[in-house]
C-alpha cells in the first residue's frame, strides 16, 4: 500500500476526523439537524450525517449544479476518481465552464458531508446513492439506466456468451469475465464507434431515442429486425419480459459522455426589465406603505365592536371573508392577506370567550399612537418573518380539509426563506430596477431544483418530477408560489414600488448599497463553500463571490432578531420623510359632502366618520353627510352646536347652509321621542305625533297601543323600537329607568393580552457561534475518549467502536485506586443522572466516599464522578 492510500480516509467519520473545527463548523451550519442533539464523538456524527432524513434535507438544500455533481457521482464507479467524474459533468469536449465550476461544486458536496474522499477515491455517502441511483422503480434524474453488470445480474451464462459472440468479442471461461469485457467494449470510444457505425440506421435511431431518458423501452415476443440486431450485441438488455434497458455505458457514448443533458454551472442571470428613477420607486412604495396602514385600520375598525365569529375547527367563515372583502373594497385573496397580516403583527387575535370572536388586542391601541413609519416597520417585520401564507387560503389540506383564513393548516416553513431570497435577488439590482417575475423564479429553481410540488421531499423526484437538468418543475411547485406571492405582497405592503424595491426595503434587509451593476447578480451568492476548496482547486465565479464575501454574500441569511430590530428601525427612518403629513382640516361642499384632500389627524378623523359617512376613497377621501350620520354623532353624545364648532375649526370653506339646516333639522327632532322598558315604551309630550305613529302603517309590526295621551307602548324591546322607529323616519332618543337620556356610544371590544404567533421554522434552527464552539469541543472530546489506544486484556474480547467498557465493582474500585498512586490515565465508561452514556479520559486523583475526583482530559477539568455510575474502565496504550 502506498503512503499515499494509507493517508487517505477510510470513512466518513475518518474524514470528519480530519476535518479542522471551522470545517467542522461550517458542516454543523449548514446542516443543524446534526446537533441536535449533540453527537457524542465523530463517529456518531457521521453516522447522523448518513441517516436518510438528513440526507434529504442536505439533498434539498444543493443548487442545480452541485445536484448534477451528486447525481453525476451516484452513476459513476464507486468509489470514483476526479478525472471521471469530470468527464462525466463536461463530456469528452471537457466543457471549460463546467470544469471551471466542478471544484466549487464538490468542495460544496464535501463541506456538507455527502462527499467524501481524495480526487483518486470521492465517494458519495450511501444513503445519497440509493436516493439518486437510477432503478426500474425511480429512474435516475440523469435519464441513465442500470450498467451491463447490473443490467445482466439475472442473465444466464450462455445468453451472456452469446451477447459477447454476436459483439465480436472472444469467449471467456465465466460471466463474470464476459461482463467485464462487454463493458470494456462499451467504454471504448473507437470500438464503440466502429460497432455503432456497422449497425443499420434504424436501430441508432432506436438508441437516440433512448438515450436522454426514460433508458426503458417495450418490445414483443418476436422483436423487429432492427431491434433483434441490438439485443444479439446487448446494446439492449431485458429487464422483465417485454422490457429492454438501454445500458449505461452506451447512453453515456452517445451522449459524449456527459450525464445530463445540460450542465448548469451558472445560475440564471436576475436582469432589470424596467428601470424607474429611483425617486419614484421610493414615493409609489411609501404611497402604498400608508394605504397598507390604512387598510389595517379599517379592517379593525370594522371589527371594533366585536368581529366575526371564530369557527369551530378554528379560522374565518368563507361568509365572513367575503364580507371583509367588501367593507375593505378588495378581492377575497386580497382581504385574506390583510387580515393574516394583522393577526402575524399581533393586532387582531380571537377573545377567547364562550362564544368566541375575533376582535382587536390591546397592542393595537398602542399600535395607533405610534408615528406612522414606526407603525409599517411592525408590519414589514412581521410579514417578513411569518410562516403563516395566506395564499393557500382556500385550498386544501391533506386530508382534503378546507383552509380558511386565520385557521390552521396555513404554516409553510420555507415561507420566509422565499421571501428573504426574493428580496435579496431585488437588492442585488441597481436602484430603480425591477426584474421579470420569471427570472426571479428560475433563479430560485436553480437554487432549490429539489423542493417538490407541496414543498415535501422529494429525493428523486418522484420519478416524474424531478428535471435538474432538463429545466425547471413548473410554476405549481410551493416555491415557486410562494416567490409570486412575496412580489404581490412586497408590492402591496409597500416594500418594493413599481416592482423596484425601495430604499426602506433595502433597509429592512440590511443592506447598506444597492449599486451593484446587473451583470453582477450572475456571480451572486449560492449554497457553495464559505472556505478554502483544497490545494489545487480553483474556485468558479459563482463561488468566488461567496467567498471573497460580496455584497450578495452578506444577504444570503435572513438577520438575527437583533440585526433585523436595527434593520427595521433604519427602514422606519427612511420611510418617514416619504409619508404624507396628516392634515388637521378638510374641505365642506354645498352637495353635503366634505373633501378631505389627504390623510387626517387621528382625532379629525375619528370624529368624522362618526358624523359623515365615508363616500369614496383614493387620493382624497369624500365624506357624505346624510341625517342618519348626524343622528348617529348626536347618539354618541355631541349636540348641534357642538357640531357646528367641530366643522368652523376643521374647515377651511365656509359651513354651507344645507348642512347647517341638516344638522339643526335633525336635532330639532333628536330626542322628541323617548324609548325605554315596559318591554317598551315611547313617550312624547306632543300627542298628535302620537296619533301620526299609531296611524302609519309602517309601525303594525310594532303592536303600539295607548297607555295614556302621551305615552305609547309594545312588547317589542327597546332596541327594536328603537330601530322601527328610525325607519320610520322619526328620530328618537333612549331614555334610562330614571328618564336621562342615554348616549349611545360604540363599544370597543378587546381580547386580553395576545402575543402573536410563532413562526413554524423549517427545521433546526441554525445554531449560533457559542453553541458551535462548545459542540465542537464535546464532540472532540468524546472522540478523543473513543479513539484513544487501550491496552489489550487476555480475558475481555476486544470492544466495539462506541461500546462502553464493562467491569465489575471491585475492578473498577482496584484499577481507579491504582491509577491514583501510578498517576496514570484511565479510559472510563459513565451514566450521568438523565441516563446519557458517555466515554471519558481521567487521570484521577484521588477516591474517597464512593467519589473519584479526576482530571477530566475529555472536558479539560477537574471534575468528581460516583463510582457506582462508572460502566468500567480500561488502562491506556502506553503509547
Amino acid at each position: 500500500m502506498s503512503t499515499e492510500d494509507q493517508r487517505a480516509p477510510r470513512s466518513l467519520a475518518a474524514a470528519l476526523r480530519a476535518r479542522d473545527d471551522a470545517s467542522l463548523a461550517a458542516l454543523l451550519r449548514a446542516r443543524p439537524d446534526l446537533i441536535t442533539p449533540v453527537p457524542t464523538d465523530l463517529t456518531q456524527l457521521a453516522t447522523r450525517a448518513g441517516t436518510r432524513a438528513s440526507v434529504v434535507r442536505a439533498l434539498e438544500r444543493l443548487d442545480r449544479f452541485a445536484l448534477q455533481t451528486a447525481e453525476a457521482l451516484a452513476v459513476a464507479g464507486d468509489p470514483a476518481t476526479y478525472p471521471e467524474l469530470l468527464g462525466l459533468m463536461a463530456g469528452d469536449t471537457r466543457d471549460p465552464v463546467v470544469a471551471d465550476a466542478l471544484p466549487g461544486a464538490l468542495a460544496a458536496l464535501r463541506e456538507q458531508a455527502l462527499v467524501w474522499g481524495d480526487e483518486s477515491c470521492l465517494r458519495l455517502v450511501r444513503t445519497a446513492r440509493e436516493l439518486l441511483a437510477p432503478s426500474a422503480q425511480h429512474p435516475s434524474p440523469t435519464g441513465l439506466g442500470p450498467s451491463v453488470r447490473e443490467a445482466t445480474a439475472g442473465m444466464s451464462p450462455g445468453r451472456i456468451q452469446e451477447l459477447v459472440a454476436t459483439a465480436g468479442l472472444p469467449s471467456t471461461h465465466d460471466s463474470v469475465s464476459a461482463v467485464g469485457a462487454l463493458t470494456a467494449l462499451f467504454t471504448h470510444r473507437k470500438k464503440m464507434t466502429a460497432l455503432l457505425a456497422s449497425a443499420p440506421a434504424d436501430s441508432v435511431d432506436i438508441l437516440k431515442r433512448l438515450m436522454w431518458g426514460p433508458p426503458y423501452g417495450q418490445v414483443t415476443a418476436d422483436p423487429a429486425a432492427r431491434l433483434r440486431w441490438l439485443l444479439d450485441r446487448g446494446l439492449l438488455l431485458p429487464t422483465a419480459p417485454g422490457t429492454v434497458v438501454l445500458p449505461r455505458e452506451v447512453a453515456l457514448h452517445l451522449r459524449e459522455g456527459r450525464a445530463h443533458r445540460t450542465a448548469e454551472p451558472v445560475p440564471p442571470a436576475v436582469e432589470a426589465a424596467a428601470t424607474h428613477p429611483p425617486q419614484v420607486v421610493d414615493s409609489t412604495a411609501a404611497g402604498q406603505a400608508y394605504t397598507s396602514l390604512a387598510t389595517v385600520e379599517e379592517l379593525l375598525k370594522d371589527w371594533h365592536e366585536g368581529g366575526p365569529a371564530v369557527l369551530r375547527a378554528g379560522g374565518l367563515s368563507v361568509r365572513d371573508l367575503k364580507r371583509t372583502a367588501v367593507a375593505l373594497d378588495v378581492s377575497e385573496p386580497m382581504a385574506a392577506f390583510w387580515v393574516e397580516l394583522a393577526y402575524a403583527a399581533g393586532l387582531l387575535a380571537s377573545d377567547g370567550e364562550a362564544d368566541e370572536r375575533y376582535a382587536a388586542t390591546p397592542e393595537y391601541d398602542d399600535w395607533l399612537e405610534r408615528p406612522p413609519a414606526d407603525r409599517w416597520a411592525q408590519l414589514a417585520q412581521a410579514w417578513l418573518a411569518a410562516t403563516r401564507t395566506s395564499g393557500v387560503v382556500g385550498g386544501r389540506d391533506l386530508k382534503e380539509r378546507a383552509l380558511s383564513a386565520l385557521g390552521p393548516g396555513l404554516d409553510r416553513s420555507a415561507a420566509p426563506e422565499v421571501r428573504h431570497r426574493v428580496l435579496t435577488l431585488l437588492a442585488g439590482l441597481p436602484e430603480g430596477a425591477a426584474p421579470d417575475q420569471e427570472a426571479v423564479l428560475a433563479r430560485l429553481r436553480w437554487e432549490r431544483p429539489l423542493r417538490g410540488p407541496q414543498g415535501q421531499q422529494s429525493p428523486q423526484g418522484q420519478g416524474q418530477g424531478h428535471q435538474s437538468a432538463q429545466g425547471s418543475q413548473g410554476d405549481d411547485d410551493l416555491r415557486s408560489r410562494l416567490a409570486r406571492w412575496t412580489l404581490m405582497e412586497a408590492e402591496l405592503l409597500g416594500v418594493t414600488g413599481r416592482g423596484a424595491l425601495s430604499a426602506h426595503g433595502r433597509a429592512l434587509l440590511g443592506a447598506r448599497s444597492a449599486t451593484r451593476p446587473a451583470a453582477a447578480v450572475t456571480a451572486d451568492a449560492r449554497t457553495g463553500p464559505t472556505g478554502p476548496t483544497g490545494p489545487g482547486d480553483k474556485l468558479p465565479a459563482p463561488h468566488r463571490a461567496t467567498a471573497a464575501g460580496s455584497p450578495a454574500a452578506s444577504l444570503t441569511a435572513p438577520l438575527s432578531p437583533p440585526e433585523q430590530a436595527v434593520a427595521t428601525a433604519a427602514a422606519a427612518r427612511l420611510l418617514a420623510p416619504l409619508l404624507p403629513e396628516p392634515l388637521d382640516h378638510v374641505l365642506l361642499q354645498a352637495d353635503l359632502t366634505a373633501v378631505a384632500p389627504g390623510p387626517l389627524r387621528r382625532p379629525l378623523a375619528d370624529v368624522l366618520s362618526v358624523l359623515a359617512d365615508v363616500e369614496s376613497k383614493g387620493g382624497a377621501t369624500v365624506y357624505r353627510f346624510t341625517p342618519g350620520s348626524v343622528r348617529r354623532a348626536l347618539d354618541a353624545g355631541r349636540s348641534a352646536s357642538d357640531l357646528h364648532a367641530f366643522l368652523t375649526e376643521h374647515s377651511r370653506t365656509p359651513v354651507p347652509q344645507p348642512l347647517a339646516y341638516l344638522i339643526d333639522d335633525v336635532a330639532r327632532r333628536h330626542g322628541h321621542l323617548r324609548v325605554g322598558a315596559a318591554s317598551a315604551y315611547v313617550r312624547c309630550d306632543d300627542d298628535a305625533l302620537l296619533n301620526e305613529i299609531l296611524a302609519d302603517k309602517r309601525a303594525a309590526p310594532l303592536r303600539l297601543r295607548r297607555l295614556a295621551p302621551t305615552v305609547l307602548a309594545t312588547q317589542a324591546d327597546p332596541a327594536t323600537l328603537l330601530d322601527g322607529l328610525r325607519s320610520m323616519g322619526f328620530a328618537p332618543a333612549a331614555e334610562s329607568a330614571e328618564g336621562d337620556v342615554l348616549i349611545s356610544r360604540a363599544h370597543a371590544h378587546r381580547t386580553p393580552p395576545r402575543t402573536a404567533p410563532e413562526p413554524v421554522p423549517d427545521g433546526p434552527p441554525v445554531p449560533d457561534t457559542t453553541l458551535l464552539t462548545a459542540a465542537i469541543r464535546a464532540i472532540r472530546a468524546g472522540d478523543l475518549a473513543a479513539t484513544t489506544p487501550r491496552k489489550p486484556t487476555e480475558d475481555a474480547a476486544p470492544l466495539a467502536p462506541g461500546q462502553l467498557p464493562r467491569t465489575s465493582s471491585a475492578e473498577t474500585l482496584a484499577t481507579v485506586q491504582a491509577a491514583v498512586l501510578t498517576g496514570e490515565a484511565l479510559w472510563i465508561g459513565y451514566v450521568n443522572a438523565e441516563g446519557t452514556a458517555s466515554q471519558r479520559v481521567i487521570a484521577p486523583v484521588r477516591v474517597e466516599g464512593g467519589f473519584v475526583t479526576a482530571y477530566d482530559h475529555t472536558a479539560d477539568e477537574v471534575r468528581t464522578y460516583p463510582l457506582h455510575r462508572i460502566t468500567g474502565v480500561a488502562e491506556l496504550a502506553d503509547d
